[in-house]
């Protein structure tokens, strides 16, 4: 099983490493600095809401079918045809939410069409991984991650012809978000032509009574990812609603760059999910793969962020033609939240194979009542580095009480030492990276290279880059 997690893994992280920068830097970005921080921030904010409402869609389905059919893969054609017609009657209902909840917000206005496409695109969406989740679940590790980034791959396609290649058509929000649909659709589509084969002869059936059942099931996840994406994405909205687009916009600028530098722990938590559920079945312990996860995010998360930090002035005027001066302290208080992400997608990953919704529930409404408040007292005041502010706060005290709850309840033992090299390989690393930022002539990108490289190098006398144990993991005789 741990061998598979590191060969699933390494072909995750090459396909995401060579297509999501590309999307990212290459087409979003460049979309926010045709259109401008103004509009941009709009769409950012009706995006997030589209993504708050997503509960309607999924209902928590794709969850609970990926921890479901990893433990009984002989039922997917059974789990499939039960689930289909109901994922199909749920983005309708998702639709007329979106729009009816939408008009409150201000959203129907002259460009309702944003909020429109955006809204068939998180349909597809959350087709998409609902097919993903039967691959994974089948331990397809393979088709999965290479639909991890088809979605991305067509829109690179379609919005890189736009912005770089056409001089017929000027790329605006309305065209941005309808290409993003088109995308969606098309990557949903081959999702299913993979699924499809392992489901043959499938019947979707309509019987209430099991799709009650299987919501009675699958609510728990439902309301968990309900909950994370009010916590995650109600920032954005709140910006929009309280201070306007263009400080949402120059929030999106900062937050773009943090998203890109926690995909990599995004991506092992996909991997995770089904490995942590497979073993805790079979009564397996989880510490060697949680502590071997961890601590490579802690490393890798700790000299990005650090790198990053010290170049982040001169980093953001390179990549934006606006308002870089003011993303760039946002995105420098935004790195402070990199390693609480990458904990919480190895902890909360773990509490949710084990079945601990309950548990995850709270933290999460905890943490969605801590950040909206935060963001109420400091977005007034401080705009986009306020919510900058309440992320850090949000997701560093729910990261940490999802540590302490894997501990507690999977008596999990790192052991003393441990901790300890990790207390001193984070003083060192970041003593170190203030020093050569103060004496070190160096222009800004040499000085982030040098500083993500000491970090990287530190962790290998200090035992935190398990070279040895992954080097285990993958041998023959492992499973």
């Amino acid at each position: 099983m741990q061998k598979k997690f590191v060969g699933s893994l390494f072909l995750l992280l090459l396909v995401n490493v060579l297509v999501k920068p590309l999307w990212i830097f290459g087409i979003d970005l460049e979309v926010q600095n045709r259109v401008g921080g103004e509009a941009y921030g709009y769409y950012a904010a009706v995006l997030s809401f589209s993504m708050i409402i997503n509960i309607v869609l999924d209902l928590g389905l794709a969850h609970y079918s990926n921890r479901s059919i990893s433990r009984k893969p002989e039922e997917v054609a059974s789990h499939f045809s039960d689930l289909i017609l109901l994922k199909l009657v749920l983005a309708l209902v998702y639709l007329l939410a979106a729009l009816v909840l939408g008009n409150f917000l201000g959203y129907l206005g002259t460009e309702w069409t944003v909020l429109l496409y955006l809204a068939l695109g998180q349909a597809f969406s959350s087709l998409i991984l609902f097919f993903r989740a039967h691959l994974a679940g089948l331990q397809l590790f393979k088709y999965d991650s290479l639909m991890s980034v088809v979605d991305k791959i067509l829109m690179i396609a379609l919005a890189g012809y736009v912005l770089y290649f056409s001089d017929a058509l000027e790329m605006t929000i309305q065209l941005f978000a309808k290409l993003q649909a088109l995308s969606f659709g098309l990557a949903a589509l081959l999702a299913f032509l993979l699924i499809y084969p392992r489901v043959k002869g499938i019947m979707p059936k309509l019987q209430l009574k099991g799709f009650v059942e299987r919501l009675k099931s699958s609510y728990p996840y439902a309301l968990l990812i309900f909950l994370m994406a009010l916590y995650t994405r109600v920032d954005s909205v709140m910006l929009q609603q309280l201070v306007g687009d263009l400080e949402n916009g120059i929030y999106s600028q900062a937050f773009r760059l943090l998203d890109a530098i926690n995909q990599p722990a995004y991506l092992f938590s996909v991997l995770l999910l089904p490995m942590f559920s497979g073993m805790l079945a079979r009564k397996e312990s989880v510490a060697a793969l949680s502590k071997l996860a961890f601590s490579l995010l802690f490393v890798m998360g700790l000299a990005i962020s650090v790198a990053t930090y010290f170049a982040a002035p001169e980093l953001m005027a390179l990549l934006y033609d606006n308002h870089s001066a003011s993303s760039a302290p946002v995105l420098q208080a935004l790195l402070f939240s990199s390693l609480a992400f990458g904990t919480t997608f190895v902890f909360g990953t773990l509490l949710t194979a084990k079945g601990d919704l309950k548990l995850l529930n709270k933290v999460a409404f905890m943490g969605f009542l801590l950040n909206v408040i935060l963001n109420l007292i400091l977005i007034p005041f401080y705009g986009a580095l306020g919510a900058a502010v309440a992320t850090v706060l949000t997701q560093s005290i729910a990261a940490l009480v999802q540590m302490y709850l894997c501990f507690r309840n999977l008596e999990l033992k790192y052991g003393f030492q441990f901790w300890l090299r990790i207390t001193l390989y984070s003083s060192f690393a970041i003593g170190g990276s203030v020093l050569m930022s103060i004496y070190l002539p160096l222009i800004w990108w040499q000085l982030g290279l040098l500083i993500g490289g000491f970090i990287a190098v530190l962790a290998l006398p200090s035992g935190l880059l398990p070279l040895k144990d992954a080097f285990l993991l993958i041998k023959p005789n492992q499973k």
